[in-house]
């Protein structure tokens, strides 16, 4: 029964956002460029249950890029808007777009000579008329059955600040190692700012090209890696390719003649990285050649092989 109730629910909420979705204009282009030029902090301002989701979005913000902060509107009038400076953009969020503790902090940020942005529901509301840019953020309809209880109204509101926050970040071209600067208390962090060589393993599976076949399987085996390097010679050689669980499938689908070599199999070109390369620098070659594994090397220029790296050691990784 509750979960019936629950798909309705979000139905509900999912057809407001579609309304809102459909109802985003110019003035959204026009919000992105005021916040990426903005040569101060984006300052959040909002009181209830909108104040909590603005916190959200300065969070996000800051995070991700954009420096934000979160000020209370109604600690506003009482000395904190000593935060906030004219080259500041103020951003306050208000579903109806008449409260008081909003309205009554509009003229002083006019006064710093702060651009002013309005997120609010009611865009005939006085927030509306007199801030500098206003987003819609209207929903005709909350989930509670009351129509009391905030609900898609503040959906909606988290779901613009994400769109804005998510502009900002592909303007900035914000990449996965900038977030781990933001981020380098937490394991997110940690595993994003972590170097290939904190990660690899140096016993590298090594076959000559002349192994035979059961001898290359039962090197991929014992090192359980899913693949093994390919050299000219052993014990110290020329790497010259690599054969992966994908090729040994493909070989036995292939040959009949069990006395095949490493050499018959393997791919004559392999994927490296350089050992201090970012742990996300090795997943993205990763998905873009859509493989698991990648050889390291000393530098990028450098072509001997001192470890491998898996997928599976990036996960792991903490």
């Amino acid at each position: 029964m509750y979960a019936k109730r629950a798909k309705e629910i979000f139905n509900e909420e999912i057809r407001e956002l579609e309304k809102l979705k459909n109802s985003i204009d110019a003035t959204f282009d026009q919000v992105v460029e005021v916040l990426y030029q903005c040569q101060g902090k984006v300052v959040m301002m909002g009181i209830g249950k909108t104040g909590i989701i603005a916190h959200k979005m300065a969070a996000s913000f800051a995070s991700t890029g954009t420096p934000s902060i979160f000020v209370n509107a109604a600690e506003a009038v009482h000395g904190d808007l000593g935060m906030i400076n004219a080259n500041d953009v103020a951003i306050l969020v208000s579903n109806s777009g008449a409260t008081n503790e909003i309205l009554n902090i509009i003229d002083p940020l006019h006064r710093l000579g702060c651009t002013i942005v309005a997120m609010t529901g009611n865009m005939d509301s006085p927030l509306a008329q007199r801030a500098d840019y206003a987003l819609s953020i209207h929903v005709d309809t909350e989930a509670c059955p009351l129509g009391l209880a905030p609900t898609t109204s503040t959906t909606a509101t988290l779901l613009m600040g994400d769109a804005l926050m998510v502009c900002l970040m592909e303007m900035r071209q914000f990449k996965a190692e900038n977030f781990a600067l933001y981020h380098p208390g937490g394991a997110l962090g940690r595993k994003l700012l972590g170097r290939v060589q904190n990660v690899m393993t140096t016993d590298v599976p090594h076959v000559a090209t002349d192994t035979p076949f059961r001898e290359v399987v039962i090197e991929m085996s014992d090192k359980h890696l899913g693949m093994t390097m390919v050299y000219d010679q052993l014990p110290s050689g020329n790497c010259l390719g690599i054969i992966t669980d994908g090729d040994i499938r493909r070989a036995i689908q292939k040959y009949n003649d069990v006395h095949i070599t490493a050499a018959d199999i393997m791919t004559p070109s392999y994927k490296h990285i350089a050992k201090n390369a970012l742990l996300t620098d090795a997943l993205a070659v990763m998905d873009t050649y859509n493989i698991t594994t990648l050889a390291v090397t000393e530098t990028a220029e450098t072509t001997d092989i001192i470890g491998i790296i898996s997928i599976h050691h990036i996960i792991d990784f903490k």
